[in-house]
């Protein structure tokens, strides 16, 4: 399974890491990972999907290969969906493609899959593990009045989110991991031996931090109403340690074409249950066909 590589310049003038796979002349699928991780974490679930798609992958700012920005303010989520449209543009021009996304690959995705000027040019979006975070800050606010018991179940998975808070204490921590510390992280996860681990998981963990500082609160205390502009699938991870399966419970609202699937599984099933969540994202990309 070979890819073809290039770099793209963002619209700031960072460089992102891409590659693409499998011929042009199938329907594009854009996968974008989430966090810690770098593109190469799609590659069990690319194995299932190259001879369906022409699959583009890129490392997101701050992760893998991709340049790394100086200010938290770069990692907002504005800026994150224009890198999506710069890496689209670049390798796609003007063509519509399918989109699916893991972890922070999905909440930024939201951005994008909500934004008026990608109606038509993404055909289907499959969000796993990675909610829109205006619609988690109504559904917080819904069971703050109504259900604290749910919100209580959720905090009590987003512990890390205010931890990556503190400037000095979340970058220093992942300092300590090497990609074998965090293969057995992921083994004890997913309950399966012999995964993927990440090369660079002490950069990826130490520089995504980013992420975290610079959307959470603006989001949850001014969330907008965002409506998707294209059909959506929710791979929900029933067993996920970090999010919650009842935050899905918000995204019909949304979503004018939603639909829901259930997987046994826990939050790197991209890598545990790679033939799975392809099965998912094939089957839901081409019924918009």
């Amino acid at each position: 399974m070979q890819a073809k590589t290039q770099w793209v310049n963002t619209q700031d003038q960072q460089r992102l890491y891409m590659k693409t796979w499998g011929s042009d002349e199938k329907p594009a699928l854009v996968l974008v990972h989430g966090y810690p991780d770098n593109q190469e974490v799609w590659e069990p679930v690319i194995q299932e999907l190259i001879q369906d798609f022409y699959i583009v992958t890129y490392d997101v700012r701050g992760a893998g290969q991709s340049s790394i920005p100086a200010r938290i303010r770069d990692y907002r989520l504005a800026q994150l969906s224009l890198d999506l449209e710069s890496v689209v543009n670049a390798v796609l021009k003007d063509q519509p493609f399918h989109l699916a996304a893991h972890d922070w690959g999905s909440i930024q995705s939201w951005e994008s899959v909500t934004e008026a000027k990608f109606k038509a040019r993404i055909l289907s979006y499959s969000t796993i593990s990675g909610p829109c975070l205006d619609h988690a800050a109504f559904w917080m606010r819904h069971q703050f009045k109504q259900h604290k018991s749910k919100l209580f179940k959720q905090l009590t998975k987003s512990w890390y989110i205010a931890v990556f808070q503190l400037p000095l204490l979340a970058p220093t921590v992942w300092s300590f991991f090497s990609p074998e510390k965090w293969g057995k992280v992921l083994e004890k996860l997913e309950h399966k031996k012999n995964l993927p681990s990440n090369p660079h998981i002490a950069s990826d963990g130490k520089h995504g931090i980013g992420l975290y500082r610079a959307n959470f609160l603006p989001c949850l205390t001014r969330p907008r109403q965002r409506f998707a502009v294209c059909p959506v699938q929710a791979i929900v991870l029933k067993q996920d340690n970090f999010v919650s399966p009842e935050l899905i419970d918000e995204m019909p609202k949304w979503a004018e074409n939603f639909q829901r699937v259930d997987v046994d599984a826990n939050h790197w099933a991209i890598l545990s249950q790679p033939k799975l969540v392809a099965d998912y994202i094939r089957s839901f990309a081409l019924q918009q066909i």
